[in-house]
């Protein structure tokens, strides 16, 4: 009975486990990376089975206020991994989550014929909210700015110099970085 008990513990082991590694993705090339850079506001979100019932995958729409880079047109499906239906749900570490009325900049990948995808998972989306007292528009996860305040630097975790933004001076960041990938 002892043997059948290792065998048994010996063959749940040898089952191959999956795991989401997120790597961060450095600014630069998340823009490089990107088909299309979308500013927008989350219009719907569904969620659905996919791989023939085995996971759920959401579709999220957004109205495009203005593209910084490509353009998918006036509004844009792309899908995250996980999400719920009915009774099921499929978590996936690192998938960002959308509400309706959720303003967002997303740096999305595009392959011919397929629906864009996010680029790094989370590390693609950036989240747009008032300031409190000002009501300006400031991006939430921003990048952090070098000491002149023009080029985008590598995220540290903890950096102090890391703050909210206005989406403008957010925006700016992103051509400056597209002008010097194009000069290269």
């Amino acid at each position: 009975m002892r043997a059948f008990a290792i065998c048994a513990g010996l063959l749940l082991l040898s089952v191959a486990a999956r795991a989401t590694v997120l790597l961060p993705i450095e600014f630069r090339e998340l823009v490089a990376t990107s088909s299309a850079i979308v500013h927008g506001r989350v219009t719907d979100s569904r969620s659905v089975f996919v791989d023939e019932r085995r996971s759920v995958d959401t579709f999220v729409t957004v109205a495009v206020e203005d593209y910084l880079k490509g353009n998918l047109g006036d509004h844009v499906t792309f899908r995250v991994p996980g999400g719920e239906a009915g009774r099921y749900r499929t978590i996936f570490v690192g998938a960002p989550q959308f509400q309706r009325g959720d303003e967002v900049v997303l740096f999305l990948k595009a392959a011919a014929g397929r629906v864009p995808v996010v680029v790094g998972l989370s590390q693609g989306v950036y989240r747009v909210v008032p300031e409190p007292g000002s009501g300006r528009r400031i991006v939430t996860t921003p990048v952090v700015m070098s000491r002149g305040g023009e080029l985008p630097q590598r995220v540290i975790r903890g950096d102090p110099a890391r703050r909210p933004i206005p989406i403008d001076t957010f925006s700016d960041a992103v051509r400056q970085v597209m002008v010097e990938g194009a000069a290269r």
